[in-house]
């Protein structure tokens, strides 16, 4: 049996971890090592499966890989990207794809010209409820899409996430890039024009943005409207939502992409919790990306797709400096 050997470079992200376990659990899968500058971010994963660590990921790209699993600091995506292609290995990079229009298109390029694939990671697209959205679309169950609502509101992030210097924004780029994809996705069309809101609402003392309103419309005519906010205390009992209610001329679905849910009351917890029991979106994800490489086949979320998204979140930043619509 032919199996794809993978690296993983930096734990920056949590996605990390459950991206390895669903490595991990693929037959035809075999994880090499982990990259990262941080040993401390590895040292549980690298103990507990006895896997080399490397401090350089340039040293891991040097082995003999197939791919690897990009989970760093934002601003370091299109560094890491770039060497990958140019090593020749394939990439499934952490979303956002990246911090500006220009490094995002030279990841594409490099990819491109190296012969490997590119894969952004957007989950979301393998939750069921999205999946089913889609399949209904797809078969004209609610005519043409008119209007797309959605919200993708979150806690408050720490570390990292909240220093523009490695983020490279706030809440407006790190919950625009996921919701947008799957209206791209759904309406098959552009976005083209973009307003957007941006401040800071519900933390005191922070220097980047936890609230956030986009506004666009795409090139056929959709209007699309996304709440990204980190509006969700510590009191609530999850870390956020996926939501959308999308209309069209025959009729109007509505997600609750994580309603899949146990609600537990717990003294010892000191509030509610909602722990989501469905699918793993990861999963789903990883396999379809090594899938795709296995097989010989084009990843199914690519780099351009990435791009798209996250077009737009820079648009609405640039929209709220200058307080009007920004065309793209």
């Amino acid at each position: 049996m032919k199996k794809l050997k993978v690296g993983m470079i930096s734990f920056a992200h949590g996605h990390a971890y459950s991206y390895l376990e669903s490595l991990r659990a693929i037959p035809q899968v075999e994880v090499t090592g982990f990259a990262d500058e941080s040993h401390s971010r590895v040292e549980k994963v690298t103990a507990a499966y006895g896997l080399p660590h490397y401090e350089r990921y340039q040293d891991l790209l040097a082995t003999d890989l197939d791919a690897v699993v990009i989970c760093s600091e934002n601003v370091h995506h299109a560094e890491i990207t770039i060497a990958a292609a140019k090593a020749g290995k394939h990439v499934l990079c952490e979303k956002p794809l990246g911090v500006s229009v220009s490094e995002m298109e030279a990841m594409i390029a490099a990819c491109k010209e190296n012969g490997v694939q590119l894969m952004t990671a957007f989950p979301c697209r393998y939750l069921a409820s999205v999946v089913k959205a889609k399949e209904a679309i797809e078969q004209g169950e609610i005519g043409d899409i008119v209007a797309i609502k959605g919200t993708n509101r979150g806690s408050l992030p720490s570390g990292w996430f909240l220093q523009s210097e490695l983020s490279g924004g706030g809440a407006l780029l790190d919950h625009t890039v996921h919701v947008m994809d799957l209206m791209n996705w759904m309406t098959q069309s552009e976005v083209k024009e973009v307003y957007a809101y941006a401040a800071t609402l519900f933390n005191e003392n922070l220097e980047i943005d936890d609230a956030g309103m986009i506004h666009v419309k795409f090139a056929n005519g959709v209007i699309g409207v996304l709440d990204t906010s980190w509006s969700r205390n510590a009191s609530f009992p999850t870390w956020g939502d996926v939501t959308m209610t999308i209309v069209g001329t025959k009729g109007t679905l509505s997600i609750d992409a994580f309603a899949q849910k146990n609600e537990l009351y717990s003294l010892d917890n000191g509030k509610g919790q909602w722990n989501f029991w469905g699918d793993s979106m990861d999963a789903y994800l990883v396999k379809s990306f090594v899938q795709a490489l296995l097989n010989g086949e084009q990843v199914p979320i690519t780099g351009e797709d990435g791009l798209r998204s996250t077009v737009v979140a820079l648009a609405g930043y640039k929209s709220v400096a200058l307080g009007q619509p920004v065309m793209l």
